[in-house]
């Protein structure tokens, strides 16, 4: 039977208390990697530290699959920053430039308009109905730094779910069948 046969046999041979050290330990896992991801949330400031570029919109200066750092301040927004946005009705968040910003002088409280690099106009069609600005709460960080390409495994996957599943099974049964 080769491979798949050896391995079915592992699993049978495996008892309860080897089965609950491997659950504990891949729960120990997953509850490690929550932990980093919420550190991460308070350290820059932002609900989602980490982005993936998931068009050409931002192109030459960013590619689809690139990863984005984000990091929010307190520090106002400028013209010319590329930020991370979520629009009203939209789950996906968009990476784009700030072209132009619009500061109330009564309140200090600033709203901007953005514009992909590699698209012709701004992003006011792509804001929710009737939205000219995007407000604060709509920013969810600034760009600060980057990975190229790396953030290709996340689109593959998303966008061939079979991967995905595969990559969990096998991986769940290198968990199950590991003899540590």
């Amino acid at each position: 039977m080769g491979w798949i046969g050896e391995q079915i046999d592992s699993i049978k041979s495996l008892n309860f208390r080897q089965v609950l050290t491997q659950a504990v330990s891949l729960g120990m896992i997953v509850t490690s990697a929550l932990i980093i991801w919420k550190g991460l949330m308070c350290i820059t400031g932002s609900e989602s530290p980490v982005v993936v570029v998931l068009s050409g919109s931002m192109e030459p200066g960013f590619k689809r699959g690139d990863i984005l750092f984000l990091h929010m301040s307190k520090d106002p927004i400028r013209a010319g920053e590329i930020v991370v946005f979520n629009v009203d009705g939209r789950e996906i968040p968009i990476v784009h430039r700030v072209i132009k910003v619009h500061e109330h002088q009564d309140t200090g409280e600033v709203d901007v308009l953005t514009k992909g690099d590699n698209n012709f106009g701004d992003d006011r069609l792509l804001y929710a109905h009737g939205q000219l600005w995007l407000h604060r709460h709509h920013i969810m960080g600034r760009a600060v730094g980057f990975l190229p390409y790396v953030g290709w495994v996340t689109i593959i996957m998303t966008e061939k779910p079979i991967i995905k599943f595969i990559l969990i099974g096998a991986l769940g049964l290198l968990v199950i069948t590991s003899k540590e």
